[in-house]
This record gives structure tokens, C-alpha cells and sequence, in this order.
């Protein structure tokens, strides 16, 4: 029986994984389930964000499950004990270098975006990131300036296989959708970019069927709001697919609504699948919360890591089925709670 790995974490995140999870179980696929703490709530217990048995769970687990991390009481702590360093860490630890993140908008939420309902009608795409490099990872520290200012400093670097295994993927995800593939970098000023650039058009002279086109990350930004639609599959380093993957997720109405796979290779064996969203201690408790990317974070684990693609999509229909009844949470104008919401969604799951 598949073992699914389920790390709650911090604030909302234990309220959305335990719908994602009701869900899963309602499937009858015979999965088992361990849970572990992992970020501010594995502090509190052990004095670290990242256990070594949560490691270890992570692991062997076939998919991980995961909720969010974030507390502002650990914000004092040094950069290792803080909650964000857990997932970091399980990245690292697994080699899940490729995030995975859709922008879909259910028509139902049409009116829910920021943007005009004719600006992001049919809005479907899909930001492919890379997630074990870039500033994130490099070496960073403080330091005192040659004028005794105190300074900051983090280090952006890529090497060419790096760049090469996310451009894959990015190439890959293109062909099996409109066969488009835009790279985003900041070629004009960042040595970093230009290697990136270089690498993924040497990568795609492996797919002469992909149709590669460059952008600079700041318009990048600006057509995701002006024209969304032109997207199809978007790959990016590290900071930059951060930064534009939240901006995607409000033109489909709600970072509530977007999950993510983070994966070690194109099949996502052994995938670890979170919303996109954090932990957001304003609400945690409340019952406030939007299940729906948790849940659709599941239906990517059953499509990449089980290679269920049949339950993946009962899954989505359902989410969309409920949103289509009139299903809503606080962050998409309406007034279900979270669990209530997860019940919506339970009673569209045919």
C-alpha cells in the first residue's frame, strides 16, 4: 500500500492537509498515512524545524503531503532553526529540484480575479521552477564594507547542469501541452541569466517541436497581467518562478486555489505536493483558510508520484463541480469555512 507522508506544519497548514487528506482517504485507494511535525511546531518539540525522523519519513514515504511553515515567534531564531529552514531542507535532502506550480482559472472564479474576466478567461498555465539553487541556496551571510557599513549578501550561481535538467522538464511539460516554452530570466544584467539563457537554447536542440522564446523577468511580470493568456508553460530559476508563481496565482483568483508538485525527476517519484501559499498565522485556527490548492495539491500526487491520473481528475472535477454550485471561502467572497468548504468538494467526489 502507497505510504503518503503528511507534514502539516505551521498555522493554516495542518486546517488545509487534514481536508486535502479526507479527500484522499474518500478515494478507497488503500493508501496509508504517517504524519510528522515539520517547521515551527517540530521547534517546539525538539528544537528543530526538520527532525531527523521527519527526514526519515519523508524518505521512505512513496509522496509527501505537505501543509506550510511560517511563525513570526521563531523570527528571532538564527536562519537554521527557523521554520523555512524544514523546507529547505527536505528539498535538498530529497533533490526535489523541479516545482511544478499550475495557474488554472475555474470559470466559476472568473469574477474572482483581480484582472478583467475577458483578460483571464481561459487562464492555463503552468510555471515550472527551479528549486535547489539560485539565492536560496548560495552562500549568504553579513559582512562590515570597506567604509565599516554593515552589508548583506547572498549569492545567485547555476552551474549548466543545473540549468539543464529544469530546462528538460520545462521542455518536456511543453510537449505534452501547446508545445510552447517561454525561459524568464534577466539576461541583460545577470551573468547568472545569461549562462541560463545559453543552456536552455543548447537544451532545445533536443525539442525542435517546442517552439523557445526568452523574456526578461521584469516583463515577464508585466505580461502576466496584461496578457496571461499568451502564457502556456513558463520556466524559471529559483527567485524569479517564486515571485512570478504568486503573481499567476491571483490572475486565477486566489492564491487559495494553486498547488504544487516539487519533484527529483520528470516521472516525480517520491514528490513532495504543498499549496503555494504560507502559513498564515492571521487566520490559523479560525477556519478561515481555502482547502482548495491543499486539495489540488493531492491530485497532483496521485498524477506525478502514483501515476493515477483517472483520480486526479475526480479530484479537479469535484473542486471545480463545487465552485460551479456556488462553494466559497472567505478569500474567494464567500463565507464556507474550511471544512465546510473540504465537504463541498466531498460531495461533487464521483
Amino acid at each position: 500500500m502507497p505510504l503518503i507522508a503528511v507534514l502539516p506544519g505551521d498555522g493554516i497548514g495542518p486546517e488545509v492537509t487534514t481536508q486535502a487528506r479526507r479527500v484522499l482517504e474518500a478515494l478507497d485507494l488503500g493508501l496509508t498515512f504517517e504524519e510528522a511535525p515539520v517547521g515551527g511546531a517540530a521547534y517546539m518539540v525538539s528544537g528543530r524545524p526538520l527532525p531527523e525522523e521527519t527526514l526519515a519519513l519523508a524518505k521512505r514515504a512513496d509522496a509527501v503531503l505537505f501543509g506550510a511553515i511560517g511563525d513570526p515567534r521563531f523570527e528571532g531564531l538564527e536562519r537554521r532553526l527557523r521554520p523555512e529552514a524544514a523546507l529547505l531542507g527536505i528539498r535538498r535532502e530529497l533533490g526535489l529540484f523541479a516545482n511544478i506550480r499550475p495557474a488554472t482559472l475555474f470559470p466559476a472564479l472568473a469574477n474572482a480575479s483581480t484582472l478583467k474576466p475577458e483578460v483571464v478567461a481561459g487562464l492555463d498555465i503552468v510555471v515550472v521552477r527551479e528549486l535547489t539553487g539560485d539565492v536560496y541556496f548560495g552562500e549568504k551571510g553579513h559582512r562590515q564594507n570597506a567604509e565599516g557599513l554593515r552589508q548583506g549578501f547572498d549569492v545567485m550561481s547555476y552551474d549548466e547542469a543545473e540549468v539543464e535538467r529544469i530546462a528538460i522538464v520545462g521542455f518536456e511539460m511543453a510537449r505534452r501541452r501547446k508545445k510552447k516554452l517561454c525561459s524568464v530570466d534577466k539576461a541583460n544584467v545577470l551573468e547568472t541569466s545569461q549562462l541560463w539563457r545559453d543552456v536552455v537554447n543548447e537544451t532545445s536542440l533536443q525539442y525542435p517541436d517546442i517552439a523557445l522564446t526568452h523574456m526578461y523577468v521584469d516583463n515577464a511580470a508585466m505580461q502576466l497581467v496584461r496578457r496571461p493568456t499568451d502564457f502556456d508553460v513558463i520556466v524559471t530559476g529559483n527567485l524569479f518562478g517564486d515571485i512570478l508563481s504568486d503573481q499567476a496565482s491571483m490572475c486565477a483568483g486566489s492564491i487559495g486555489m494553486l498547488p504544487s508538485a516539487s519533484l527529483r525527476a520528470w516521472s516525480g517519484d517520491n514528490g513532495m505536493y504543498e499549496p503555494i501559499h504560507g502559513s498564515a498565522p492571521d487566520i490559523a485556527g479560525q477556519g478561515k483558510a481555502n482547502p482548495c490548492a491543499a486539495i489540488l495539491s493531492a491530485a497532483m500526487l496521485l498524477r506525478h508520484s502514483l501515476n493515477d491520473e483517472a483520480s486526479a481528475q475526480r479530484i479537479e472535477k469535484a473542486v471545480s463541480a463545487a465552485l460551479d454550485k456556488g462553494a466559497r471561502t472567505a478569500d474567494l467572497g464567500g463565507s464556507l469555512s474550511t471544512q465546510a468548504m473540504g465537504d463541498a468538494v466531498l460531495a461533487e467526489l464521483v
